[in-house]
């Protein structure tokens, strides 16, 4: 059995296994900066992608999922069918990248990372047969957030063209959007975004609502704090019948003058405030 040193970046060990992989390739037991640059090298991944089977600790992949960038990103993997989630039952010694010809073993020291192959044959296939029928056995990762192609097209359809626009700049500024309850999170930018462009709140939590984002519900709340903190506020427009429904408008100089790249932090700042 002999081993080689891939790399000793994950983004370079996970590169060269995807370029030499045939249709399918099993990624066994990840870390979550793995899982993270698996998501990123797919999608801009300059090629034919093969069939991605992840394997990994549930917990985990909720966690990075919480982050919207990267779960909106893997959706849209998901929906290609490039990229299949499960949930490992039993954690590995080590993570593995497999193909029908090698298996990659990824081993971590420090901040250090390298991937040792080998591709015996009977080895490869033991590898290969084991965890093909533990990924098959495995139950699927419940991915919730909308993949963010579909994300674009609705909203560019349903609230508009410049909306749009503005949507993917405030996320091309940020590094994370995961909230966690405080701050920019898919909902919060939505509302943002909204506002920057006087939309109805019926129209943007209708909107959210129907992608798959978050609940009418959600909007609701959000807006509420973020008009309690001075980020938006609302006028009443009257309709023919029934309530009147609310325009979303920035509630700050700062963030009605803010360009492109100014406008996440500022808003992001004055949530911590």
């Amino acid at each position: 059995m002999t081993s080689n040193l891939l790399g000793e970046e994950i983004e370079d060990i996970l590169r060269q296994s995807i370029e030499e992989a045939g249709e399918e390739l099993l990624f066994v037991d990840p870390s979550a900066a793995a899982v993270e640059a698996l998501v990123e090298l797919g999608v801009g991944f300059d090629g034919e992608l093969p069939t991605v089977k992840l394997l990994a600790d549930e917990r985990m992949l909720k966690d990075v999922m919480d982050d919207f960038l990267v779960a909106s990103n893997a959706a849209d993997l998901v929906e290609a069918g490039t990229l299949e989630l499960r949930n490992l039952g039993a954690d590995t010694d080590n993570a593995l990248l497999i193909t029908d010809d090698r298996t990659v073993a990824v081993v971590s020291a420090g901040d250090a990372v390298a991937g040792l192959a080998t591709d015996d044959a009977a080895f490869v296939e033991l590898a290969h047969a084991d965890y093909s029928e533990r990924f098959d056995a495995a139950e699927t990762f419940n991915l919730r957030t909308p993949a963010i192609s579909r994300i674009r097209e609705t909203m560019a359809a349903d609230i508009g063209e410049q909306a749009r626009e503005d949507f993917d700049a405030v996320l091309d500024s940020l590094e994370t959007a995961r909230g966690d309850g405080d701050g920019l999170d898919e909902v919060t930018i939505s509302l943002l975004v909204a506002a920057k462009n006087d939309v109805l709140l019926y129209d943007i939590s209708k909107w959210g609502e129907d992608v798959g984002i978050a609940s009418k519900a959600t909007f609701s709340r959000t807006k509420t704090r973020l008009e309690e903190l001075g980020l938006i506020d609302t006028e009443k427009v009257p309709i023919d019948v029934g309530r009147p429904r609310l325009r979303l408008k920035l509630g700050d100089d700062q963030l009605r003058g803010a360009d492109a790249g100014e406008f996440a932090s500022i808003a992001q700042s004055m949530i911590d405030a």
